[in-house]
């Protein structure tokens, strides 16, 4: 018997522009079953019609593919409620499915999914982020150690890597891990008043009191890190930087990290300042034509020229 998998991402305001080229992409991998989308504020214009299904919004993406939209109505904020929603949707959404994919909403898939299915076999799936590594003694590290050792949690050092916290795929019989991230996100939580708290821009930004208060500054990627090191049964497989398309070389997963999301840039003006085009630029594009389709035809012609320019100004203006 095939095993079933699914995918989750959570999104709020302009955010639904990276939801639906991120579904183009894994119905273009391969992937065929249910995406999982929490959500604040209206459903996008672009996913109507809709259905009841489950009670959520049923959107269909393609053949065998569809997007339930399911409304949240939590404080945290949404990098915060990752392994929330991850057991949500094991326990009462999804309870037959054998894995699970948490991608963010400014990620496209570059890989057919049978790649990611074997992935999650090797244990709990996770990429590499741009600061990666950081050693077993740096300050971050020693930070995690001594705030979870005054909540009954032990750390141990494991590998100098970091996970990037915009993808993590989990096999049910790890579900373990989510548990383990969840309660240890609930211990930070109770410490800094709230889960509405995070490093990224436009949030409430966190500092910890301690001997080290930076060492949560990135909540829920800093947690995720932690509790890869206290998960001392359950195998975690990295991919490294190129994955997410933070080093040269073949992107499965490119993420637009920061504010300069793809559908906010203006391609031309970012060339003439010697800022050259990155995968996922070139990949956003690439899936924001369908099936579900974002642009006129007009603005997709337009956007498709200026990638075209932008690339050609790159090879003679950079930054000094």
């Amino acid at each position: 018997m095939s095993k079933r998998f699914a995918i989750c991402t959570l999104f709020e305001g302009g955010y639904h522009l990276g939801v639906a080229p991120l579904a183009n992409s894994l119905y273009a991998s391969g992937f065929r079953g249910v995406i999982w989308a929490g959500y604040r504020g209206p459903l996008p214009a672009w996913a109507k019609p809709v259905k009841e299904s489950e009670g959520c919004a049923e959107f269909q993406v393609g053949e065998g593919c569809v997007i339930r939209f399911v409304a949240l109505e939590t404080q945290a904020h949404f990098t915060n409620y990752k392994p929330d929603f991850m057991l949500r949707i094991f326990e009462a959404y999804a309870p037959d499915c054998d894995g699970l994919f948490y991608l963010d909403p400014d990620i496209v898939v570059c890989e057919r999914w049978s790649t990611f299915e074997e992935w999650i076999a090797c244990g709990v799936a996770v990429c590499e982020d741009v600061n990666s590594p950081f050693a077993a003694g740096h300050p971050r590290r020693v930070g995690w150690r001594r705030f979870y050792k005054g909540h009954g949690i032990q750390l141990r050092p494991k590998e100098a890597f970091y996970a990037n916290g915009g993808f993590v795929g989990v096999r049910r019989e790890d579900i373990a891990f989510l548990e383990l991230w969840k309660r240890m996100q609930d211990c930070l939580w109770k410490a800094i008043g709230g889960a509405e708290y995070t490093g990224l821009g436009g949030a409430k930004s966190v500092t910890l009191r301690g001997d080290f208060p930076t060492c949560f500054d990135k909540t829920d990627q800093d947690v995720l890190n932690a509790a890869i090191e206290a998960a001392e049964e359950i195998p975690v497989s990295f991919e490294n930087q190129q994955a997410m398309g933070f080093k040269p070389g073949k992107a499965l997963l490119p993420h637009a990290l920061g504010q300069d999301k793809p559908w906010k840039k203006n391609y031309l003006r970012d060339a003439l300042r010697g800022i050259r085009l990155r995968m996922v630029d070139k990949a956003y594009w690439r899936y924001a034509e369908g099936p579900i389709c974002l642009f006129t035809p007009k603005q997709m012609r337009a956007k498709r020229l200026a990638l075209k320019i932008a690339a050609l100004l790159g090879r003679f203006i950079q930054r000094g």
